[in-house]
């Protein structure tokens, strides 16, 4: 069986359906096509603790998807998408029963910190203030192919060359550094940090701060919120828009491979041998590898890239545990009770030794754990009283991941999270562990549990990612775009890698785009040609 579309997508997570979408608002034919049995890759939710428990499988709160220029041009909002906040955005307990605290009332992050060490609240009013400054041109130049002109050139306006030039110095600064140089006390440096490890960038990694400081940004800015119901709900307000925009969505459908005729992506075939091919383009919503060696075949490629794919670096395995709890959380530090998301297990010595840990293929002796309470957030999430929780940790995955090993470590979580809220485990009604296979089961692009598309380490990031190149997704083979998070700018839920396939393939439909794309087409070809 064979039919006809303009452009195939294949993989229905959200960077593919917003590739689709902008695709379908431009009066493509789209189709998606996602072999899981529902949309969505790792922004899902399902009840698998207890009747009632709302449990967001993979990612959850979403401070990147809430700022996304991307996400907001959507309006998902008219497609049944309802953001919820926690009191507080973030937490990190320390030893002494006290905590950090990220909230989207600056004076009470401020006061936080003042806790930790008088005037680190001044200090942190004023990188505030920083950022409203170059919000917008940052976030521009962060979301769009490079080289970003415009984000740049709004930055360069608003900085000027003698501080944009030390914005580049702070941008490639470990965090450890960064916090020092700024800040007095352990409270900043731990939310900084701490919001750091949210990707695979360690405390003494370059670019760590950058990374830290916009997640922390974000969270001042505008919180980390969950939608309504679910995460779930922001792949259906987003299903529900292509839907009416004529595209569709195709689960249960696994794609075997991307033909390719005279350089030039024509299509692809499914598992059953269905083919459909594509007029104009065929846009790729899984990982770098999986394309490249998989769909594609590694024989189609230039040697030079075969050479870099196999330096590909993936981000830590994952490991994730989900609560159904009686009652709310016994957090020794009063502070953690209203947020929404708390770090719990480390001070910034440990963060380094965790860190270590993960480099070196020791399993962790402190994990670091990001805890999710997601009832606190939204209400719908639980019965009444109750509490819809979760934590993730990392492991290497140079390291054992046997099931022996992860047993224990789901124990060691328990720990750690009994030392902060002794009775933890009493209240426990149900657990629901995944594993960094049942990850990668559950969605083929989280490999071991990767959760970023590759390292989001400096080596593997702008022009380096996937593999050496512009930095752009488009790849060698004509007409074929990379849209996951293995292509710029990267990991977490805000659509940009869709978002910038959609508007590449879109640009060759007029005469200069036709000129442009065939100038980066041949660049494109002679850099992995080395």
């Amino acid at each position: 069986m064979s039919e006809m579309v303009d452009a195939v997508v294949v993989g229905g997570g959200h960077n593919g359906l917003v590739a689709a979408n902008v695709l379908a608002d431009a009066g493509w034919d789209v189709v998606v096509l996602e072999a899981q049995p529902v949309a969505g890759g790792a922004v899902r939710s399902a009840e698998v603790t207890a009747p009632g428990f709302t449990t967001d499988m993979f990612s959850s709160f979403y401070p990147l998807t809430a700022a996304s220029p991307v996400i907001k041009s959507l309006a998902l909002e008219d497609h049944g998408l309802r953001w919820r906040h926690a009191p507080e955005v973030l937490a990190h307990p320390t030893r002494d029963g006290r905590a950090a605290v990220l909230s989207r009332d600056v004076d009470v992050t401020a006061a936080s910190l003042d806790a930790y060490a008088p005037g680190d609240g001044d200090v942190w009013r004023q990188m505030v203030d920083e950022w409203q400054q170059i919000r917008e041109s940052f976030l521009t130049a962060l979301f769009t192919p490079i080289p970003p002109v415009k984000g740049g050139l709004g930055l360069l306006r608003t900085l000027g060359p003698a501080e944009l030039l030390r914005f580049a110095r702070f941008a490639v600064t470990p965090v450890r550094t960064y916090a020092a140089e700024r800040f007095d006390g352990e409270g900043a440096a731990l939310l900084l940090a701490g919001n750091a490890l949210h990707s695979d960038l360690f405390p003494e990694g370059p670019g760590s701060a950058l990374f830290g400081w916009l997640l922390v940004m974000l969270g001042q800015d505008v919180g980390f919120p969950v939608p309504e119901g679910g995460s779930g709900r922001l792949v259906d307000a987003l299903v529900d828009r292509l839907e009416s925009r004529g595209g569709s969505v195709r689960v249960s459908s696994p794609v075997e491979k991307v033909t390719v005729s005279g350089g030039r992506a024509t299509g692809v075939v499914l598992r059953d041998g269905t083919t459909v091919r594509a007029r104009r383009a065929v846009l790729a919503d899984v990982t770098a590898p999986v394309l490249y060696d998989r769909l594609v075949g590694r024989e189609l490629l230039p040697p030079r890239m075969q050479l870099d794919l196999e330096r590909f670096e993936w981000d830590s395995a994952t490991i994730k545990v989900n609560w159904a709890l009686s009652g709310k959380v016994p957090w020794t530090a009063e502070q953690c009770h209203g947020a929404g998301t708390v770090h719990v297990g480390v001070d910034m010595d440990d963060l380094t030794d965790y860190a270590a840990d993960l480099s070196t293929g020791r399993i962790p002796r402190r994990p670091f754990l990001l805890f999710g309470q997601t009832t606190t957030a939204d209400p719908t999430r639980s019965p009444a009283g109750t509490e819809s929780a979760w934590a993730y940790t990392h492991l290497s995955r140079r390291g054992p991941l046997d099931d022996a090993t992860l047993d224990a470590h789901v124990e060691r979580m328990e720990e750690v999270l009994e030392e902060y809220a002794p009775g933890f485990r009493d209240l426990v009604v149900a657990r629901h562990v995944q594993k960094p296979r049942d990850l990668q089961d559950a969605d083929a692009s989280l490999d071991d549990g990767a959760i970023n598309g590759g390292t989001s380490q400096l080596h593997q990031l702008l022009v380096f990612r996937p593999t050496p190149s512009l930095g752009r997704p488009e790849t060698p083979v004509e007409g074929l775009y990379l849209a996951s998070a293995s292509a710029h700018p990267g990991g977490g839920v805000h659509g940009a890698p869709g978002w910038n396939a959609a508007r590449a393939a879109l640009s060759r439909e007029t005469l200069t785009g036709r000129v442009t794309g065939r100038a980066v087409l041949a660049a494109t070809r002679y850099l992995a040609r080395g």
